[in-house]
C-alpha cells in the first residue's frame, strides 16, 4: 500500500502518479473519503467509550437509590459502544480496500504511458549479421535434441515442453552460474515454496493487475507462484528486520507458473512465452533511503550475467502504465532475437519501495529505534527464456551453437553439436 501520510498531505502527487499510469484518479478521492469516514468512526467510538467509563465510575459512587437508573444508562452506552466498534471495523475495512486499489507511486524518471512508451536507457552490443540464414530457437533446439514441444503439448497442453539433453543441462548451467554470482555478492541462496497462501499473494500485489495470470488452486484456496519473489516477500511477513548491517539479500530458485491469459495467441511457437519455467530471482529488503541505489546494483548484476552470456541487449525504463501495481520503477533487459528482428525481455528488476512491506507488515528499526516500513526490490538473474537468445545469437552455419566462455565450465563443452545420424 502507499503511505497514508502521503495520501493525506499530498493527494495531488498520488493523482499525478495515477494519471501517468493511466489509472483511475477517482481512486484517490475514494480513499480520502474512506479515511475521513474511518477517522470519524474512531472519534465517535472513543467518545462513547469515554462516556461509558465515566458512567461506570458514577455507578460505583452513586447512592443506592440512583444506581438502578445509572446501571440502565451504562447498559445503553455499552450497546452504543458495541455498535460504534462495529462501525469502526467496517470503516477500517472500507479504507483498506480503497487504499489497496491505488498502485504504488511511480518513481523519479519513469515515463508516462503504456507498454510501448518505454525509454531506452542503453544498448550493449550490436545485433549479429550472419553470412547464412539463421534458424529460430525452435528449429535449433529440436535439431540439437534440446527440447520437445510436440510431446510437451501432448502431455500437458499448449505452452508446455520438455527440456532434454543439452537443453536441460544448459538451463541448469545458466541458473547455477547465476546462483554462484549471487552468492559471491552476498545473497543467501533459497529454494522457495511454489504454492502460497492468499494473504501472501495479495500482499505482493499480484492479485491486483496480474490476477488473471495466476493459477488458483480452488480446493485449497492457494496459488501457484509465477516468481519466487512472492515466497521471498512473504518470508519476513509480520516481522521487524535488523537492517543495521545493510540489506538482506536472497536468491530464490524455483519453478514458476503463469497462465499467460490475454496473450492473444502471441509467441505460441517455442519457449518464449510458456506456462511453466525455472527462474533464479534476486530479492532484497533494505531501508527506503537505500532503495534507489540498490535498484541500480540489481540492474548491474543482471548486466554482469548478460555479459557472461555474451548477449546483445538493451536496457529500457518501463513506462508507468506497464509497471504493475507494486513497482515504483522497473528496468527491463531485452536481448536481441535475430529471427524476430527485435529485442525481447529476458530480465526485469523492480523497486517496490515500501508498497509490499506495508501490505505484509514488514518493518525495520531506524537509528532512533522507531519501527518503519522496509523497502523491497526484486530482479531476475536467469530463467528458461534465456535459452532463446543464447541459441539464436550464438548459432553457427552447421547448426551447432557456440557456448559462451563463462558458461563452458558449467556446461563442460564449448559447442553444442548437432545430433548425429
Amino acid at each position: 500500500m502507499i503511505d497514508v501520510e502521503i495520501l493525506r498531505s499530498a493527494p495531488e502527487t498520488v493523482r499525478a502518479s495515477q494519471r501517468a499510469r493511466g489509472a483511475d484518479e477517482g481512486a484517490v478521492d475514494r480513499a480520502l473519503s474512506a479515511d475521513t469516514a474511518r477517522r470519524q468512526a474512531i472519534t465517535r467510538y472513543d467518545g462513547l467509550r469515554a462516556e461509558q467509563n465515566r458512567a461506570g465510575r458514577a455507578v460505583s459512587q452513586a447512592p443506592a437509590a440512583e444506581r438502578a437508573e445509572l446501571v440502565a444508562q451504562v447498559r445503553h452506552l455499552a450497546a452504543d459502544v458495541k455498535a460504534a466498534g462495529a462501525e469502526v471495523r467496517t470503516a477500517e475495512e472500507a479504507f483498506i480496500t480503497a487504499l489497496r486499489a491505488i498502485p504504488n507511486l511511480i518513481g523519479e524518471g519513469v515515463p508516462s504511458g503504456g507498454e510501448d512508451d518505454f525509454e531506452v536507457r542503453e544498448q550493449v552490443g550490436t545485433p549479429q549479421e550472419f553470412d547464412f540464414t539463421p534458424r529460430d530457437h525452435v528449429e535449433l533446439g529440436e535439431s540439437l535434441g534440446m527440447f520437445d514441444l510436440e510431446r510437451g503439448a501432448k502431455v500437458a497442453g499448449a505452452r508446455f515442453y520438455y527440456l532434454k539433453g543439452w537443453g536441460m543441462r544448459l538451463q541448469l548451467a545458466l541458473l547455477t552460474m547465476g546462483l554462484d554470482q549471487a552468492v559471491e555478492n552476498g545473497f543467501t541462496p533459497m529454494m522457495t515454496p511454489t504454492i502460497v497462501n492468499p494473504e501472501v499473494m495479495r500482499g505482493t500485489g499480484f492479485l491486483d493487475s496480474h490476477a488473471d495470470e495466476i493459477y488458483h488452486l480452488d480446493a485449497d484456496d492457494q496459488y501457484l507462484t509465477g516468481t519466487s519473489e512472492v515466497a521471498l516477500a512473504g518470508y519476513h511477513a509480520d516481522e521487524i528486520l535488523n537492517l543495521s548491517a545493510g540489506p538482506l539479500r536472497y536468491a530464490g530458485w524455483s519453478t514458476c507458473y503463469r497462465r499467460e491469459a490475454g496473450s492473444g495467441g502471441k509467441d505460441t511457437r517455442g519457449i518464449l512465452r510458456v506456462h511453466q519455467f525455472d527462474k533464479l530471482e534476486m530479492f532484497v529488503y533494505t531501508t527506503p533511503d537505500q532503495a534507489v541505489a540498490e535498484h541500480e546494483r540489481l540492474l548491474a548484476w543482471q548486466q554482469e550475467m548478460l555479459a557472461k552470456c555474451e548477449l546483445c541487449y538493451r536496457v529500457i525504463v518501463t513506462a508507468a502504465g506497464d509497471l504493475g501495481s507494486s513497482a515504483a520503477k522497473k528496468y527491463d533487459c531485452e536481448a536481441w532475437v535475430p529471427t524476430q528482428g527485435r529485442f525481447r525481455e529476458l530480465t526485469s528488476t523492480s523497486n517496490c519501495s515500501t508498497f509490499q512491506a506495508r501490505r505484509l507488515n514488514i518493518r525495520y528499526r531506524d537509528s532512533q529505534g522507531t519501527s518503519r516500513a522496509a523497502a523491497t526490490l526484486n530482479g531476475t538473474l536467469a530463467t528458461t527464456r534465456w535459452i532463446v537468445a543464447l541459441l539464436e545469437q550464438h548459432q553457427n552455419a552447421d547448426g551447432s551453437v557456440r557456448v559462451p566462455k563463462a558458461l563452458q565450465r558449467y556446461l563442460g563443452i564449448d559447442v553444442i553439436p548437432p545430433l548425429q545420424g
